[in-house]
């Protein structure tokens, strides 16, 4: 399997264990029929914020469409071996998902020049951590625009509507970790234990 692509496999598995047609899910996401087909048969990746959005209707943490593997508790990703997905200049890797009651999910995301993370604002429950560990960006919050450049790190509520965008001419990357408010994850993986299961 194709790790760039298999963000779609994963998503058509939870969507089929939560019951939900294609219609269904297009009707609580916002997004066509169209849209979701194509990424489930890897035919395009999804943007940021189409994940948020899909991740949300499905009543999962973002984290959890970019996890293959049962839950334990400890977790390798071996450098590049990391769920990818790739959509308009923009590159998203998990840095870590499968760990029993997991509250956290730690991605990388690189940016080329002139890429955002998408023209849409998202936002969800939890907080979420931005370090910048190359090139500058600008991160949109709310109402503020915060520039980060390398070294440069921002904390905030996620349910604030949020994008970032790379403004130089030189790829961005960032480590980015969304946290899920105490109890949330733990319960909704309570609720929905067969979603984890591959």
């Amino acid at each position: 399997m194709d790790q760039q692509s298999s963000v779609g496999i994963r998503l058509l598995e939870v969507r089929r264990s939560r019951g939900l047609s294609l219609r269904a899910l297009a009707a609580s996401s916002g997004l066509s029929i169209n849209a979701i087909s194509r990424i489930e048969r890897e035919e395009s990746s999804p943007t940021v914020a189409s994940l948020q959005r899909l991740a949300s209707a499905l009543d999962v943490p973002l984290i959890q469409l970019f996890r293959v593997a049962p839950e334990c508790a400890t977790v390798v990703v071996r450098h590049g071996e990391g769920l990818k997905s790739r959509s308009g200049g923009v590159l998203i890797e998990s840095l870590g998902a499968g760990l029993r009651g997991q509250r956290s999910g730690p991605f990388l995301m690189t940016l080329e020049p002139g890429a955002s993370g998408g023209e849409e604002s998202i936002h969800h429950e939890g907080e979420e951590f931005v370090h910048c560990l190359e090139g500058e960006v600008e991160y949109t919050v709310g109402t503020g625009r915060h520039h980060l450049a390398e070294g440069d790190s921002l904390l905030f509520l996620a349910t604030q509507p949020h994008t970032c965008r790379n403004l130089v001419d030189r790829a961005a990357r960032l480590l980015i970790v969304v946290v899920a408010p105490p109890g949330d994850m733990q319960a909704t993986q309570q609720r929905h234990l067969m979603l984890w299961e591959t």
